[in-house]
């Protein structure tokens, strides 16, 4: 389901109004360089295979397992960064929010505000992105089941905001894992929202002895394909030229050579059952 709000936010792109809708970019902003490398990569594959696509990145980094671990450059620098390349590669924009106050500075800077999955229940932080008039996604707590999402869409529609996407990106599953129920997809569509797959952070293995997030990459198709045939109408997937050398995230992070071909697969499927 692609409402209004998103077929204008696509309205510069050629894309085919029957294919998912695709969310993506690094974890976080690191620099000019990557982000133009990633946006450039994507932009080009997208084009080609008729997804509409938005450009994401974090300008900062506020959930870290540890205190040590890398939280930005800057806001400015971060959020600068990401309007850049969204209007150098002519794509619509997404950011994460941690506060009411960040909603707003955000806000001026890109045309989507994520909601982290830990704050999907923060009242003040759901009415402050949907005061701000920009489309609203709101990560599912991984605390939570796919039908109380409602409540947060509803938060948001309360200040006269309709434009409102919810994503699913796994539930809690023993102390170091995730698992994801499929049924999520259906039951979060019940809210009268487009529903998004995050392939990625649906596979993070949070809060490893070492103080870094771990995650199961070579599932990322598995989790796509099986979002997919459930019927989602977009997918968010993190990607990055050396996973291995990110400064956030890099354990569930798609290398960026490989998300072309995944990309092609997901088309073929996604024909196949609409």
């Amino acid at each position: 389901m692609i409402p209004n709000y998103l077929e204008h936010l696509f309205a510069g792109q050629q894309y085919d109004p029957k294919n998912f809708f695709l969310i993506a970019g690094p974890c976080v902003v690191e620099s000019e360089e990557n982000l133009s490398e990633i946006g450039s990569h994507l932009a080009a594959v997208c084009k080609r295979l008729a997804i509409p696509l938005v450009l994401k990145a974090s300008y900062r980094k506020a959930n870290r397992t540890s205190a040590t671990s890398f939280t930005g450059h800057g806001d400015l620098f971060g959020l600068g960064t990401l309007q850049k390349a969204g209007v150098h590669f002519g794509l619509p924009t997404t950011t994460d929010v941690h506060s009411e106050n960040e909603a707003a500075e955000a806000a001026k800077f890109v045309d989507i505000l994520q909601i982290p999955a830990f704050l999907c229940r923060q009242t003040e932080l759901l009415l402050a992105a949907g005061r701000t008039g920009k489309i609203v996604n709101v990560k599912k707590g991984q605390f939570l089941n796919g039908p109380s999402m409602k409540f947060a869409a509803d938060k948001i529609r309360s200040t006269g905001n309709e434009q409102v996407i919810l994503t699913e990106r796994g539930t809690t599953f023993g102390y170091q894992d995730l698992v994801v129920d499929y049924r999520n997809i259906p039951w979060m569509q019940e809210a009268g929202a487009p529903v998004v797959m995050d392939c990625t952070h649906a596979l993070q293995q949070p809060n490893q002895a070492g103080g870094v997030t771990g995650g199961n990459p070579q599932l990322i198709g598995t989790i796509a394909k099986a979002a997919i045939a459930a019927g989602a109408d977009g997918l968010f997937i993190e990607t990055h030229p050396d996973p291995a050398c990110a400064l956030s995230d890099g354990a569930n992070m798609l290398r960026l050579e490989l998300i072309e071909g995944l990309l092609e697969q997901l088309v073929r499927l996604r024909k196949a059952v609409v």
